[in-house]
């Protein structure tokens, strides 16, 4: 598979701190991509110079053979690139169904046409019954996937998914797991998630990068991965293997 989204060397330095040392890795189109390591890792500093929020000090991003470093995010965002946050952003006071018509509006002026759009992205997440509800009342395990419906919306060809297992029972993990792998598997949608629960990671990565204080420490398929020494040392630990 060709690379959809490519990383070279980037770097990012926060005044004394090197978040993200030189780091370069490579996405598949319709692959599924995992990012792991410890907190402080680099991780989300990573998916913010993807997203556009940071620019790298060096280096470069390709999406779909298009370099994209130093773009705005809704340029970034317009191009094909969606992404959840690590602390879900509803709009607290709007309903479900409004929250998703907002992501569904960045490429469809007409609000009919969103609204449709919008109510097919709720199906696919289990939400569309709620779609009457305010965001500010749900559950956190309804709000983990109204933040990916709303991302969806925006008709990404890659989806950038920061811990959005987090917090959530094994129950409620496998339920977004199912979810996910329909997605990738019936749209060819490319998924680069940041995951601590392996649960999750172990059922859906393909291949794993594994970050230690901005840079990487390993790459590759999972089974591979987690029997990595370095891994295990500064991250998973002997127990979890």
């Amino acid at each position: 598979m060709s690379a959809l989204l490519k990383v070279e060397g980037i770097s990012k330095r926060f005044r004394g701190l090197l978040a993200v040392d030189r780091l370069s890795f490579e996405v598949p189109e319709g692959g599924i991509f995992a990012v792991i390591g410890p907190n402080g890792a680099g991780k989300t500093t990573l998916f913010n110079m993807i997203a556009g929020v940071y620019a790298p000090d060096g280096g470069a991003i390709s999406f779909a053979g298009e370099r994209i470093e130093g773009l705005a995010p809704d340029r970034i965002c317009r191009r094909g690139i969606g992404r959840t946050f690590q602390i879900v952003r509803p709009f607290p006071a709007l309903s479900v169904e409004d929250n998703v018509i907002v992501g569904a509006l960045m490429h469809r002026h007409d609000v009919v046409d969103a609204r449709t759009h919008a109510h097919e992205v709720l199906r696919k997440l289990d939400l569309y019954d709620k779609r009457g509800q305010r965001a500010s009342s749900l559950t956190l395990p309804d709000r983990k996937r109204l933040e990916v419906a709303r991302s969806l919306a925006t008709d990404p060809k890659l989806l950038l998914l920061d811990e959005v297992m987090a917090g959530l029972r094994p129950t409620e993990t496998d339920r977004i797991v199912s979810i996910l792998r329909e997605l990738n598997r019936d749209s060819g949608l490319t998924i680069l998630l940041i995951e601590h629960v392996m649960r999750a990671v172990m059922a859906l990565a393909g291949r794993i990068l594994v970050l230690h204080h901005g840079a990487s420490i390993a790459e590759g398929q999972p089974a591979e991965v987690v029997r990595d020494q370095a891994v295990i040392d500064s991250y998973l630990g002997a127990e979890d293997i």
